[in-house]
């Protein structure tokens, strides 16, 4: 995503749908920093997908928010893995006829330990979210119901105004069934803080239990500095 652009913080632009990969490198080489990584819905959930599926799982301590248009906007209008069946694009003029990815159960049913949804313009909540998101000790996702008014015509502000729903008073996040009963029940059309598990470890703490304690200090600390002879045999290596 371009958005690091867009506030005074460190940031890097990656490699299309290779933002996870960079930014969980990031965190475990300075696990100080407070790491959050953001791209689109076909940059997550098409060519990223892999690692998208893999950072669910292994619960890394960063955010990762998806700005989730269901269509591809940078590329001009192709059609992604959340589209609706029925929307028509470049790539599907007769109409998408593959069923949306339902991301929000995939992540849980990954092993995703913090999931969320919100709307665009819901800044409120959305900041609540991200802040708790923050807060959480492990991988925190969540998808932003952001429309795009240049590509998708279908699924715009007031059809997000109409078909939002917010989790109830009283919705127990930690309750893995009752997340995915209220996907179910939704079609993944709702708001709030949908599942979170703080008893699974994070990566970070399960990887210092399997070395037997934590690095003494962040790897960006250390000075590596191969000796002379190390240097001559890896340059003899390419001769």
């Amino acid at each position: 995503s371009r958005i690091g652009g867009y506030f005074y913080a460190y940031g890097a632009h990656t490699t299309h749908g290779r933002a996870l990969p960079y930014a969980q490198g990031v965190k475990l080489a300075n696990q100080d920093l407070e790491v959050i990584a953001f791209s689109g819905d076909g940059d997550a959930f098409a060519i990223g997908m892999g690692h998208t599926i893999h950072a669910f799982k292994r619960n890394v301590n960063m955010t990762y928010v998806v700005m989730d248009n269901h269509v591809y906007g940078l590329t001009k209008g192709q059609a992604s893995p959340r589209s609706d069946i029925g929307f028509v694009t470049k790539t599907t003029p007769r109409g998408a006829f593959e069923s949306p990815l339902s991301i929000c159960e995939t992540a849980i049913a990954a092993g995703a330990t913090f999931v969320a949804q919100s709307y665009m313009i819901n800044r409120e909540e959305l900041v609540d979210l991200i802040q708790q998101a923050m807060d959480h000790d492990g991988f925190s996702f969540i998808n932003v119901f952001s429309p795009c008014v240049t590509y998708n015509k279908r699924n715009s502000y007031d059809w997000f105004k109409e078909h939002l729903v917010a989790l109830p008073e009283g919705y127990d996040p930690t309750d893995r069934a009752a997340a995915l009963k209220t996907l179910g029940d939704t079609d993944g059309l709702v708001t709030g803080l949908i599942y979170q598990n703080t008893s699974k470890p994070s990566f970070e703490k399960s990887l210092a239990a399997a070395n037997g304690g934590p690095h003494p200090r962040p790897l960006t600390e250390d000075v590596v500095k191969p000796d002379q002879a190390l240097f001559d045999s890896l340059c003899n290596q390419f001769k």
